[in-house]
Order: structure tokens, then C-alpha cells, then sequence
């Protein structure tokens, strides 16, 4: 798709000035698949999304209990730290793919992690439901897609910062406080349905109130561990989920009608991809966003030979990552160059 106009990140500015031609979604490639050999990635059961739902809510639970019995010693803050990744981080990768519907069979299940998830994350439900069909269909299109981590030139402080997650939570905390109000921000409007906007903001005050609840709590017990159960570990448990983000797209080309040349699959270790759900095989996922997370392994043996060489680990993400940003953010429009496989028609 050919960069006719210049860039502009901004949904709601763009949508007014934007050519009418820039409001079509391109037609992306996926590398051909055999229907016999895709249909059985596309089964979607309860048993692995139930087993590791299960054993992320158990971890939570014994890191907080241990937490809670060694304060105010600082043998907590390991116990913490653990929790706030599990909370924080491990949220993330669960609304993304219970918002997709496919971790689990059953939808109600989706449905009820999804929700549990997008509070966690502090994520609204609508908003992040629209924008993210967006995302899939304008994948790191400038103006459209309203999921863009790393723009040109990258915002280094506002990066770092998020890996503490300040900006996100600031950011979060600003929507729902527009959205009680019974209002949604100019880009968020142009993606989320009119007869949507008001389910936003009902949750959005049910969230304010649980919130609330919460800092009473702090003040009437004395004591900040009602703060750390719930909404605290969205700040100090944001980095793995914004370490791990960061490279979906990162360095990549922009404006593009191909998933090679924009979206990035990272090898990772076992604990990394249990909070990520597999999201590591980026790639594929968007090729190919109905299939489960526990079958993008396959999914990626599958597609590999048709893909541009995976990234062998997250530092290896990092390291040709990194230098693309620098120039960046010295002026230079540049990206990295995926080398494709030849089979391309």
C-alpha cells in the first residue's frame, strides 16, 4: 500500500483530513495454507486455556498470601514483583486473546477472563474490543491503527517511563475519568460504534467506584496492601508486558499490506511465554488472529518456510531493534528490512 500522505498517528485528525482511499483497509497477504491442514489449528478447546487460567489465578494467590505474611519485612518485594507480573502482565496477553475469542470453547469463559482481564489491565472492554479489530485490520498503519507502541520519531522517555507502566496508567486512569463523565476521546470515537459508547462508560464508572473502594480501604485498615492486591501492580508489574510488546512491531516498516515486513516473531523462554500466551508467534497470530494461542506453535511450523527468519531471543529482538530507534529518534525515517523467503507471488 503506497504511503500517498504524510504520516499523521492521530485517529481523529487523520480521519478529517485523510483522502477517502486512506480509509480502506488494505488486502493483506497470508502465506496459502492447505484447508485441511489449518482446520484442526482452528479447534478451540477448554482444557488448555482452563489448566492455564487456573494455574495463573493460583500463582497469584500464593505469591500474594506469601507476600501478605512476610510484610513489612523486605523479603515481600520478591513475592510482589512476581505477583504484579502475573497481575499486570499476564492480564495483558489474556484480554488480548479472550478477546479474540479463541482461548477458550466455551464463551461464556471468554467472556467472564476477558472481562476479569481488561480490569486487571485497566483496559476497557469496548474501547479496547474496537480498537483492536482496528489493529488487525490496519496493522501499524499511521492514522488508523490506535495500537501503535513505537511511532517515528519514538517517544524514548514516554517508552521508558512505560516500563514502569506510568504513562499507560495515566493514560487509563485519564479515559475512565473522561468516560464517567459520559464522554469518549476524539480517537477513541473514531473506531468505537455510537451505540457502544454508552456501555464504556458504564463500565468505567463501575470500575471508578471499585477503585474507590479500594483507597478507602488503604485509609480505614492503615495499610497499602489493598493497594497492592489490586490496581498498584498495574505500575510495577507493567514491564514484561511492555518488554515483550514493544517487539510485535518495533523497528518494523509502516503502511505495508504484508505481516512479514511489519510484525515480528520472537523465540522465547517457557515462563515468558506462559505470561504471554504464545504471543511471542506474532506473526502468525496475525496472519491467522482465529487461531488459538496453545496452536501457534504448530501454526508456525506450518507458515515458517514462507516467513522472514525468526528473532532467536528477546535480547536478539532488542539488539536489532535498538539501533533502527536510535536513527529514529535522531530524524532518520528509516525501518528494519525483513529479508523475505522467495516463494512471495
Amino acid at each position: 500500500m503506497a504511503d500517498s500522505h504524510k504520516r499523521d498517528y492521530d485517529l481523529a485528525a487523520f480521519a478529517k483530513t485523510a483522502p477517502a482511499h486512506a480509509q480502506i483497509s488494505p488486502h493483506w497477504y497470508r502465506t496459502p495454507i492447505d484447508k485441511k491442514s489449518l482446520k484442526p489449528l482452528l479447534e478451540r478447546r477448554d482444557a488448555p486455556a482452563l489448566r492455564d487460567t487456573a494455574l495463573l489465578y493460583l500463582l497469584m494467590a500464593s505469591f500474594a498470601t506469601i507476600a501478605i505474611l512476610l510484610m513489612p519485612s523486605h523479603w515481600s518485594i520478591p513475592f510482589w514483583a512476581a505477583y504484579g507480573v502475573l497481575y499486570a502482565s499476564a492480564a495483558d496477553s489474556r484480554w488480548h486473546e479472550c478477546g479474540h475469542r479463541t482461548a477458550f470453547k466455551t464463551g461464556w469463559m471468554n467472556s467472564t477472563v476477558y472481562h476479569i482481564a481488561c480490569f486487571m489491565i485497566m483496559r476497557n472492554p469496548i474501547t479496547w474490543k474496537y480498537s483492536h479489530a482496528r489493529h488487525h485490520t490496519d496493522t501499524i498503519i499511521a492514522g488508523r491503527d490506535f495500537e501503535i507502541a513505537l511511532m517515528r520519531p519514538p517517544k524514548a522517555i514516554h517508552t521508558c517511563l512505560n516500563l514502569l507502566g506510568i504513562p499507560d496508567f495515566i493514560d487509563a486512569c485519564r479515559r475512565m475519568g473522561r468516560h464517567a463523565i459520559g464522554r469518549l476521546a476524539d480517537d477513541e470515537a473514531t473506531f468505537i460504534p455510537a451505540t457502544q459508547a454508552q456501555r464504556a462508560i458504564l463500565i468505567s464508572r463501575i470500575w471508578l467506584c471499585i477503585y474507590a473502594a479500594v483507597i478507602a480501604l488503604v485509609f480505614s485498615l492503615n495499610s497499602l496492601i489493598p493497594l497492592l492486591l489490586v490496581g498498584g501492580p498495574r505500575l510495577f508489574g507493567a514491564w514484561h508486558f511492555n518488554m515483550t510488546g514493544l517487539l510485535q512491531h518495533g523497528g518494523l516498516d509502516e503502511n505495508v499490506d504484508d505481516f512479514r515486513l511489519n510484525t515480528r516473531t520472537v523465540y522465547m523462554n517457557p515462563i515468558s511465554r506462559f505470561i504471554y500466551l504464545n504471543m511471542n508467534y506474532h506473526l502468525e497470530h496475525h496472519m491467522f488472529p482465529a487461531v488459538p494461542y496453545y496452536n501457534l506453535p504448530a501454526l508456525h511450523e506450518l507458515l515458517k518456510h514462507d516467513l522472514p527468519p525468526p528473532t532467536t531471543s528477546i535480547w536478539a529482538g532488542y539488539k536489532e531493534m535498538l539501533p533502527i530507534l536510535w536513527r529514529q529518534l535522531r530524524g532518520e525515517d528509516v525501518h528494519l528490512t525483513r529479508i523475505l523467503p522467495e516463494s512471495k507471488s
